[in-house]
């Protein structure tokens, strides 16, 4: 088990791999984005890390964006090596259950008979949620008698059983099935965050199936020296303190706590809070922002994951919130990695293992979820001692050098896929 305090890696990535042998690899990936595009991009940048060692990479992705559930070209190449095939999606897959429901099983067919025809695959990796999709990536993998890596990115259906959002008893034990079958059934089971592992030991899983690859942020993009003036005068923001929410308006995110403390700080003319992005939730969001009359806050649209460094240069501090669910203290979110990169201290309204990294690098202040006057206070504090916050990013972004580094992660990846392929 790839396991270490903090949830670092356990030893340098950049030690030698294993075994030259290059691979043809399958991700199945429905959500996957480009660095041109909103939102996460991690897994394009570990595919294109893997072309860059030799391998071939060939994508099974969606037509459509889960963070605003616009359309994507049918079909890209992305770069010699890699190669992005979208498979149709029906249903709007950021808003109803039943729409949501319709994309994945929609991409779970047109994925499996795009994947029909490849050839030559020497492994399979897909990552879960949605779980549908690893469903996929398990028929090909027997098909192509490929060994399949399952990579956890979220507990899955768990929480969206804590969410409410699955209710269904039936559906429930069958997404719990499903989810312990294809644990079985992969030759490695990979974890973005050191919280998952408990609960995948008490599903089962053997430790020696198991592989911690952290999320983390590509720390060279970032220039945490830059002031964000370009960022600042296109938003009319010189001399505010920013408070920057960079990421998904959805029903996990708890933006209606981020209003809250905005309500409690509207008469502190120095803070204003930049919410940037989108989601299923950001209309409701903007409503009640309008309701609430609040001066304060300004929403902005998604930017390409390529622009973000320039956005988070113009932040005084980043917010990382999630709605106060037991499971959200398992998670690693990779806006909190992405904040320390970019030298700015963080706000954080998470519980749990994010918070033991946040704490321990000095990286910022952190206060219980779903307490708006905790959030306000917090933001309110940073703004009143400036050294103090700009002291918070620079630790922080010495710790994302030293064990969050994309590059590293990266490097990792590539060698638990490997061994995967090997055994």
């Amino acid at each position: 088990m790839l396991e270490s305090k903090g949830g670092a890696p356990a030893a340098s990535s950049r030690t030698a791999l294993p075994n030259p042998r290059l691979m043809h690899i399958l991700l199945v990936h429905q959500y996957l984005l480009r660095t041109d595009e909103a939102g996460m991009t991690q897994h394009y940048e570990f595919a294109r890390h893997l072309v860059r060692s030799g391998h071939r990479v060939t994508v099974l992705a969606g037509t459509r964006s889960y963070l605003t559930g616009a359309d994507h070209s049918p079909s890209a190449a992305a770069e010699p090596g890699l190669e992005i095939l979208r498979c149709r999606v029906w249903g709007q897959t950021h808003q109803s259950f039943l729409q949501r429901g319709l994309g994945f099983l929609s991409f779970t067919f047109t994925s499996f008979v795009r994947g029909l025809l490849l050839r030559n695959v020497d492994l399979v990796w897909s990552t879960s949620p949605p779980l549908p999709q690893v469903g996929t990536a398990w028929a090909l993998a027997v098909i192509h008698r490929a060994p399949l890596v399952f990579e956890v990115r979220d507990l899955w259906p768990a929480v969206a059983v804590e969410l409410g959002v699955l209710r269904n008893p039936i559906l429930v034990a069958v997404a719990r099935w499903a989810e312990r079958f294809l644990y079985r059934r992969a030759r490695r089971v990979i974890v973005n965050s050191p919280g998952f592992i408990p609960s995948l030991l008490r599903a089962g899983v053997p430790p020696e199936k198991l592989a911690l690859v952290p999320n983390g942020a590509d720390v060279r993009r970032f220039n945490p020296s830059d002031p964000g003036e370009a960022f600042r005068r296109a938003h009319s923001l010189q001399r505010r303190f920013v408070a920057l929410y960079a990421g998904a308006h959805g029903l996990s995110n708890d933006l209606t706590t981020l209003l809250a403390g905005a309500d409690l700080l509207r008469t502190d003319s120095r803070i204003v809070f930049v919410l940037v992005g989108d989601g299923k939730e950001k209309p409701h969001l903007i409503a009640e922002a309008e309701r609430m009359g609040l001066p304060n806050v300004r929403f902005l649209p998604p930017v390409p994951k390529a622009e973000m460094p320039g956005v988070l240069a113009g932040a005084d501090c980043g917010v990382a919130i999630l709605r106060p669910i037991p499971l959200f203290a398992t998670t690693f979110p990779n806006k909190v990695f992405d904040y320390m990169a970019a030298g700015r201290p963080v706000v954080l309204a998470i519980n749990g293992v994010i918070r033991t990294v946040v704490e321990e690098a000095g990286a910022g202040l952190a206060v219980p979820p779903g307490d708006p006057a905790a959030l306000a206070e917090a933001i309110r504090a940073l703004a009143a001692n400036p050294q103090a916050a700009r002291d918070m990013g620079r630790r922080g972004r010495a710790h994302a050098e030293a064990a969050f580094d994309r590059a590293d992660l990266a490097a990792q990846m590539e060698r638990v896929l490997r061994e995967a392929a090997q055994r």
